[in-house]
C-alpha cells in the first residue's frame, strides 16, 4: 500500500493543536488550512515539469515549469471543503469537483447526495477528505472518480486509521494515500482513536 505519512515538525505541531478539544473553530480552520497546504505540496511533489527558456535580469536560462497536464481536486463534502483552498492557492488553474457523501452515525455507512465533476480523463486527480476512518466514503468516492474517467486518483487526508487504509486497498489496490497522521484504530462507533473528533463539526462549529 503506497501510504505516505507527512513527516515534518510543523505538521506534528499542527496536528497536536487540531486534536486539542479546546481549539476553537476559527483557530481550527486556520490549522486545517496549514496542514492541508503541507499535504498539497507533498501530494503534488511528483507531478511532471518541462523545460522553459526565460530571461532573468542578467541572462537567459533554462528553467522548469509545470507541464500542461491539468490537476483536479475533489473534496468529499462537507468536511473536505476545509482542505480545498490550499490546492486552489497553489494551482490557480486547478479544476474542482464535488462529491457529497453523508455518514450515517448509526451504521457508519455513507449516503451519496451530490456529485459534480469536471472532465477527469488525462488529469491528475486528488480526492480530499480529512478523516479516513472506515474507508467506506473514500472507497465510494474513488469508485465514482474512476467511473468518470480518472486513472489512479490519489487520496489526501489529514488523519487516517489502519482500518480505513486497509479498506481503500481492498477496494482500490495501489491507491496512493497521503496523510498527516496515521492513528491507532477505530472505536466502537467507528471514530478514529486518538483522532480529533468530528472534523466537519469542529471546522464549522456545529
Amino acid at each position: 500500500m503506497p501510504l505516505h505519512i507527512l513527516s515534518h515538525p510543523l505538521a506534528a505541531h499542527i496536528i497536536t493543536h487540531l486534536r486539542d478539544q479546546t481549539t476553537k473553530p476559527a483557530t481550527f480552520r486556520t490549522l486545517a488550512y496549514q496542514i492541508s497546504l503541507l499535504l498539497a505540496i507533498e501530494a503534488t511533489s511528483e507531478i511532471e515539469t518541462e523545460e522553459k527558456q526565460i530571461d532573468t535580469p542578467l541572462e537567459r536560462i533554462t528553467g522548469r515549469v509545470l507541464n500542461h497536464q491539468p490537476l483536479v481536486v475533489v473534496p468529499i463534502l462537507r468536511a473536505g471543503l476545509g482542505m480545498l483552498q490550499p490546492f486552489t492557492d497553489l494551482f490557480p488553474d486547478v479544476s474542482v469537483g464535488y462529491i457529497g457523501l453523508e455518514r450515517d452515525h448509526e451504521t457508519a455507512k455513507a449516503r451519496s447526495y451530490y456529485c459534480k465533476l469536471p472532465p477527469l480523463a488525462g488529469r491528475h486527480v486528488f480526492a480530499v477528505d480529512p478523516m479516513l476512518a472506515t474507508g467506506g466514503s473514500a472507497a465510494q468516492a474513488l469508485t465514482v472518480l474512476k467511473e468518470n474517467g480518472a486513472v489512479h486518483p490519489a487520496l489526501v487526508c489529514i488523519v487516517s486509521s489502519p482500518e480505513g487504509v486497509a479498506e481503500v486497498e481492498r477496494q482500490h489496490p495501489g491507491t496512493v494515500i497521503h496523510t498527516a497522521a496515521h492513528d491507532r484504530a477505530l472505536n466502537a462507533k467507528k471514530y478514529i482513536l486518538p483522532g480529533l473528533g468530528d472534523f466537519g463539526d469542529r471546522l464549522y462549529g456545529t
